[in-house]
């Protein structure tokens, strides 16, 4: 007598249920991407690629990248015709961290990053773009340049120089400022032959 234990555990098996992928090529014309199914490693076809999102006449678009951890689930239970539903971190692509602070992500903010975050490596580690949005404040930078707005205060820097507007004026630390290229600390007056510096207090 055949145990119905092992018969219904050999009817889960052959329905077709969600799987993990990694992308292994993308289509961004189309907006497409093919992924090796985890862990047989077997390449699909061509699929919508999950990174996007359309709300009427808001369209963002953000293909994927070679690597990317990917959520398959079986189209009308079709275990040959997968769709990706979901991305995620682990600890091969890990999540992003703050550019210029290492920390992470917390609850209520939000990260964008563009660059970088190939697989085994974290997106943190780019020279792309990066917007970072909390409660307390506004952030972006792209480079050695970056805005931090917060309440009553916005933050430009550059380099060394950086800019500082406030409700109380305005303050230049590590640079010069000019217009017209005549500099504010070295410019000479119209009247006398006088050079004039920078503040002495």
């Amino acid at each position: 007598m055949t145990d119905t234990r092992l018969l219904a555990a050999a009817q889960v098996n052959r329905v077709a249920h969600a799987v993990f992928g990694i992308v292994s090529a993308v289509d961004p014309n189309n907006h497409a991407i093919k992924v090796r199914v985890q862990p047989e490693d077997i390449e699909t076809g061509w699929m919508p690629d999950i990174s996007g999102v359309q709300s009427g006449d808001l369209k963002i678009s953000c293909p994927s990248s070679l690597g990317t951890h990917v959520v398959l689930v079986p189209v009308e239970g079709d275990a040959e015709q997968f769709i990706a539903v979901g991305t995620l971190f682990d600890s091969v692509v890990m999540p992003p961290r703050v550019p210029g602070e290492g920390r992470v992500i917390y609850p209520g903010e939000w990260l964008i990053q563009a660059g970088g975050g190939g697989a085994g490596q974290s997106l943190s580690q780019n020279t792309g773009g990066w917007i970072l949005v909390s409660a307390r404040e506004l952030k972006m930078g792209l480079g050695g340049a970056g805005i931090v707005i917060k309440d009553k205060e916005i933050v430009l820097s550059v380099g060394g120089t950086i800019l500082s507007l406030t409700d109380s004026g305005l303050v230049v630390r590590g640079g010069d400022i000019c217009t017209d290229n005549i500099s504010l600390n070295e410019h000479i007056h119209l009247v006398g032959s006088q050079k004039s510096t920078g503040p002495v207090s």
